[in-house]
């Protein structure tokens, strides 16, 4: 019986699948390996399903990034999720941003069960010894080199290292409604 609930829920990832990709490939690789009674490959097979899926959920969310001003770069870290496992999992993009003499790092985290805890941290900025700061309609926490803000309860936006009116001004530029919206 458990067998038959397994088949049909991957059949039903399957069926919603538009067009054969790595994902739906893999998917059907684990289902024919789940029926012929290779559990273990089955499981490997889930679980490659599940970062194909994730690296499409990244690259996703980096599209979030804002670009890089006139007369700077941006270059995006494509690592940054083999560190997220450790720390709970959940997706990111990052950033680095350099300008004539200076530079900067913004980060995006979504997911993760660390960013919840940042929540009354950012709320209650001021018993921080932190400033807050509206980017938008959002509130964001401003501390040394370091502004940081909470998207829908649950998607980190750092920026760190730089000057704080540049960082604010490039984040002004991010779509942090559909940011919320994302992964939903």
């Amino acid at each position: 019986m458990k067998r038959f609930f397994l088949a049909a829920g991957l059949a039903a990832i399957l069926g919603t699948a538009a067009a054969a990709d790595e994902v739906t490939d893999t998917l059907q690789s684990a289902l024919d390996a789940y029926n012929d009674g290779d559990l273990q490959y089955a499981l490997e097979e889930l679980d490659f399903a599940k970062q194909l899926m994730l690296a499409i959920k990244t690259d996703a969310l980096g599209a979030f990034l804002p670009a890089a001003p006139e007369g700077w770069t941006r270059e995006v870290n494509t690592e940054m999720n083999a560190a997220l496992g450790m720390m709970g999992g959940g997706v990111g993009a990052e950033a680095d941003y350099s300008g004539p003499g200076e530079g900067f790092k913004i980060t995006i985290l979504a997911d993760n069960p660390m960013v919840g805890a940042m929540g009354a941290m950012i709320t209650n900025a001021a018993a921080y010894g932190a400033k807050v700061e509206r980017v938008g309609r959002e509130k964001f926490m401003v501390q040394d080199d370091t502004v940081q803000g909470l998207i829908d309860n649950r998607i980190l936006v750092k920026a760190e290292g730089g000057d704080v009116p540049m960082m604010l001004e490039l984040l002004g530029t991010m779509d942090f409604r559909e940011l919320g919206r994302f992964g939903n």
